[in-house]
């Protein structure tokens, strides 16, 4: 990069670890290291959410997908926002959750189930987090080392240590650093910084691409370029997609629904001063991403054009030949293979596909095949080659991202590319691995104690596992060789916790009858089916596939998984293949989430015995200490719309115009008019493409940047308000000792003396009322 590159991107990140500092000072109990003492506001939680989830890898897994489907799948995925929308106006989840008044999700599951079962739970949970995000280090150095054209080998003196190592422990480090000083308080100030300073680079590097790419003469003729069923545009023609098409988008939106609570209890879900603050942290979460994805979107717009449009072939030679070439670099280590490899790879001429004259591009025909294929050829066919292969094809897609933007992108930009980087990275890790040591302590460690640690005492063990959590990714990432899409391996990997946590938590949130033998139940089939596929998938290309092969079982089974899959076709395919797993990790999820919840229901309906005390955990009614629930208002046809929106009468009047605004946003415009309105019209006069390509670059660039601007003001303002509030209250507040996650006969210890350890009887529920 250039030096003007290099200042860009540092200042402003010194500046950022400097807030992490400041927060020190502001922790005086395991509640403010753990939740922020839950004096946090909307906007620094919701802005601090935005920026944790988009992380790097949430980035590079989005360029790894899209440049394979393009966006026809976005009008699907039009449904995800009414749902979560509605979600977010209801409440649903993140209002109960935060009204338990748990610093964990592990808390809560021994307030709601018992100790063993929190601390079985938590570690399952805790596994599947640090799993799945085990490659987020790995994503981010690769990133870094192509990105900065890095070797891969660091000579110092006659040793030879590996450049990918260093800069995970140099990535790693920094997460570790700003995490050490404050806990959740330098997460919540440093994510906050982090995404005000980012709202303006979204405009500008959003800018940049859509001035210096034609829309009519670059961008929709190579979106239209494609073959029947894989269309880039027309979303109703994406039949023939394969892993991510609508099936995927039905996996994910039922997803969303069942484990809307499943990863509570992490990033900012304990932090709000009341319930209500957390419900509007998450109503704002509709407005404050619009710019970001149209960041995401433009970049992998960009990288599409350069890579398949005539005008750009010379670059995209450059870019394929270096990808290659590193790939081959760095996970061949052969060097006759991996001579011969780049030898053949320099031998391919540069490529001129003419839209419209040459056959339309697909999945398996496409101007990467001929490299991936010269690569196949090299590395060989046999079992060994196959696996090979497949860490091949998965790291040269992986990196896409790094090594195009270095050469799409001028002096200036370059440096505001890498800061967002930089920024994203150290959201995504520090966030990960805070909740993964978090949840040890709290949940696995604590419980199993006789005797309580002092608060110091409990900081001090809270930064040592995050510590050897980070060590942990370290390793992972080392020695742990990811071989499917960035999407499919963070998938699987939470089908681990996903699989049966769905009714765990929802049921325990919001039903009595639920049961701790339920509980376990739908952890052992949900959790099990998960793990199950994810050993199928590993195993699959070495193992599996060669010893059915062996033993003349291949075709039968081929036979029998199209026999199964058939009546789900297009959009589920089973088949047998060398490289490739017949089960992708959305339809393993998707298995598991429905065995989980039958399990859930059924051993729950068998064992229950009576009503769970739901009001108590809740701290409703005489158990409202804190006076934190307003009256719920009375349902009838006057407040009929208000009630349906989630309006209670904590709302002031600005809640009111942010709930009703958000309404009309999701179900007025985007569902209604962008959804449904065009299934019917296209159901009576089906639209022609350039109908579509108008549709996207309305929806999808024009709306959402006209969005992203004002909450770039909008979120730039209630962020620093928000932080300088949350100064001043935790100045004030006064720390309870006994809140640090314990618990007492289903009750938060902080709170026996005042409501009491578990009851023989459960008041007026005990007349038989199962369901909340």
């Amino acid at each position: 990069m250039h030096w003007i590159d290099w200042i860009i991107t540092t200042v402003p990140v010194l500046m950022i670890l400097s807030g992490a500092f400041y927060a020190k000072r502001y922790i005086r109990g395991v509640a403010d290291f753990i939740a922020v003492g839950r004096v946090a506001g909307r906007y620094v939680m919701s802005v601090t959410d935005m920026e944790a989830g988009l992380g790097l890898i949430t980035l590079a897994a989005m360029v790894e997908a899209k440049y394979q489907t393009g966006f026809a799948l976005a009008f699907w995925e039009t449904i995800y926002m009414p749902v979560g929308v509605f979600m977010a106006l209801m409440g649903y989840c993140t209002y109960r959750f935060r009204a338990t008044r748990a610093l964990s999700a592990g808390q809560f599951l021994e307030m709601r189930y018992n100790r063993a079962f929190r601390i079985i739970a938590s570690a399952l949970r805790t596994l599947a987090e640090m799993l799945g995000n085990s490659i987020g280090p790995a994503v981010a150095a690769n990133f870094f080392i192509y990105f900065l054209g890095l070797p891969h080998k660091i000579l110092i003196g006659s040793i030879a240590i590996p450049t990918f190592a260093v800069t995970m422990a140099i990535l790693l480090s920094m997460a570790i650093c700003i995490m050490w000083t404050g806990g959740r308080l330098s997460l919540l100030i440093t994510d906050c910084l982090q995404g005000i300073i980012a709202y303006p680079i979204f405009v500008i590097l959003a800018g940049y691409v859509l001035l210096n790419f034609s829309w009519s003469e670059e961008i929709i003729p190579v979106m239209t370029d494609r073959v029947a069923g894989e269309s880039f545009i027309n979303p109703l023609d994406i039949s023939s997609l394969r892993d991510f098409n609508i099936f995927a988008i039905v996996v994910v939106l039922f997803s969303r629904v069942i484990n809307r609570a499943s990863w509570i209890g992490g990033e900012t879900t304990s932090c709000g001063k009341t319930p209500h603050e957390q419900k509007m942290a998450g109503i704002l979460s509709t407005w404050r991403g619009g710019m970001s994805i149209v960041m995401c979107i433009v970049i992998t717009i960009a990288i599409i054009i350069v890579m398949n449009h005539a005008n750009h072939a010379t670059k995209a030679r450059q870019i394929r030949v270096e990808l290659a070439d590193r790939v081959a670099e760095q996970i061949i280590t052969n060097p006759q293979q991996k001579s011969r490899l780049l030898t053949e790879i320099a031998a391919i001429p540069e490529q001129h596909h003419r839209i419209g004259v040459d056959e339309p591009l697909s999945q398996k025909q496409n101007l990467d095949t001929t490299y991936l294929r010269t690569a196949h050829d090299v590395i060989g066919y046999d079992n060994e080659g196959n696996a090979k292969f497949q860490e091949f094809r998965t790291l040269y897609r992986q990196v896409m991202l790094s090594v195009s933007a270095r050469h799409i992108f001028p002096v200036g930009i370059i440096g505001l590319f890498s800061l967002l980087m930089v920024m994203l990275m150290l959201t995504t890790d520090d966030t990960r691995i805070f909740n993964s040591s978090t949840a040890i302590i709290q949940d696995v460690v604590m419980p199993l104690r006789k005797t309580p640690l002092t608060p110091q005492q409990h900081i001090l063990w809270l930064k040592v596992s995050s510590v050897l959590v980070a060590l942990f990714f370290f390793f992972a990432s080392l020695f742990f060789a990811q071989l499917d899409y960035i999407m499919m391996f963070i998938t699987i990997m939470g089908g681990i916790w996903c699989g049966g946590a769905g009714p765990v938590m929802v049921f325990g949130l919001y039903t009595r009858w639920g049961t701790t033998s339920g509980a376990f139940a739908a952890i052992i089939a949900g959790s099990g089916t998960s793990i199950g596929g994810m050993l199928l998938q590993r195993n699959w290309a070495e193992t599996i596939y060669p010893l059915l092969s062996k033993n003349g079982w291949s075709k039968n089974v081929d036979s029998f998984l199209q026999s199964v899959s058939a009546p789900f076709a297009p959009y589920i395919a089973w088949s047998v293949h060398p490289v490739k797993c017949p089960f992708n990790s959305y339809e393993i999820l998707f298995m598991a989430m429905i065995f989980g919840i039958g399990a859930y229901v059924v051993v729950s309906l068998i064992t229950y015995r009576q009503p769970f005390n739901l009001d108590r955990m809740l701290h409703r009614g005489k158990y409202d200490i804190n006076n934190e629930h307003a009256s719920k208002p009375q349902f009838n046809l006057k407040h009929i719309f208000t009630t349906l929106i989630g309006i209670t009468p904590e709302y002031t009047r600005g809640d009111k115009i942010i709930a009703w605004a958000t309404f009309i946003y999701s179900f007025g415009y985007s569902f209604l008019g962008c959804f449904i309105m065009i299934m019917i019209w296209n159901a009576v006069t089906p639209w022609h493409i350039g109908m579509w390509s108008t549709y996207f670059y309305i929806t999808v660039l024009c709306v959402p940047v006209v969005i992203g601007i004002i909450s770039t003001f909008w979120f730039l303002i209630g962020g620093i308000i928000d932080i300088r509030r949350l100064f001043r209250d935790l100045a004030k507040r006064v720390d309870n000792p006994l809140d640090d996650g314990r618990v007492s006969g289903h009750v938060s210890l902080m709170e026996v003396g005042v409501l009491g350890e578990d009851e023989e009887e459960n008041l007026e529920h005990s007349t038989g009322n199962r369901n909340e």
